[in-house]
């Protein structure tokens, strides 16, 4: 199984996908997490350090791919999740979307398509060129992570707009969405629940807004790892929505709003 996580940019996509890579290890799967951010921050929840990256590891061999091994880029982190980190170019030059592109066709040749019960990308960004969607053409499963407001879910939309192109070639449809960092002093999931009814998918699971989640983050730590009288309550929506993902969970082909129309329609919704 492939799945590939999207959201807008800082809504929590890593310390959401490492807690989702560690929740399904501990239930017995074989789970390798991508990063494909330049930052290369994806997998620090799951193993503590920024790793290096396939970008750090090409350079090291003058770009020659048939000289990299599994081993040189890939980590094994809490849970036994491998981590792989793709890289990118120093910031301000090059295209990050290129490299996860390169990324994918390097995890092809090492074959490690087929040696994972799961394949978690963790994307980059909330406008999906082609190298950053690049991991939907192989993906079997689409997860969009939001929060309850305006942007997130505009960013959702246009998610579901990549994912119903793709879908036209390729095998990837949309398991539903993540409803992250959920207050609900502050609408809880209102806004979301709206939309997701719009664009025919669902609410995959919800994660609290807690001291505890950000606490991990700097800890370099899953939810798993950490103490606390609520760690129950932060790591049970990750064991659902792992458990959904593990068995073959229901899927849509979105029908996203046009840009225009969703300005106009979430004025409506409270």
């Amino acid at each position: 199984m492939i799945v590939a996580v999207y959201g807008k940019g800082g809504i929590g996509k890593s310390t959401t996908s490492a807690n989702l890579s560690a929740a399904m290890a501990l239930k017995g799967a074989k789970v390798l997490q991508i990063g494909c951010d330049p930052k290369h921050d994806s997998t620090f929840p799951l193993t503590g350090e920024l790793q290096s990256t396939v970008i750090d590891a090409l350079s090291e061999v003058n770009f020659h791919v048939e000289d990299i091994l599994p081993e040189d880029v890939i980590k094994t982190g809490f849970a036994g999740v491998d981590t792989l980190e793709a890289g990118g170019p120093p910031a301000g030059s090059g295209c990050g979307g290129y490299v996860v592109g390169e990324t994918v066709k390097l995890l092809k040749e090492f074959g490690l398509f087929n040696k994972y019960d799961v394949i978690l990308f963790d994307v980059l960004g909330d406008v999906v060129c082609g190298g950053f969607s690049a991991p939907l053409n192989h993906a079997d499963y689409a997860v969009i992570i939001a929060c309850n407001d305006f942007d997130s879910i505009f960013a959702a939309n246009r998610l579901c707009m990549a994912v119903a192109q793709k879908s036209t070639r390729h095998k990837v449809q949309l398991a539903g969405i993540i409803a992250n960092r959920v207050d609900p002093e502050f609408g809880g999931t209102s806004l979301l629940q709206q939309f997701a009814q719009t664009v025919d998918t669902r609410i995959l699971g919800e994660v609290p807004y807690h001291d505890l989640i950000r606490r991990s983050r700097l800890a370099g730590k899953t939810l798993f790892e950490m103490d606390g009288p609520d760690r129950d309550l932060c790591t049970a929506p990750f064991e659902q929505m792992a458990e959904i993902l593990l068995n073959t969970p229901a899927t849509t082909v979105p029908t996203p709003m046009g840009d225009k129309a969703i300005f106009e329609t979430m004025g409506d919704w409270r």
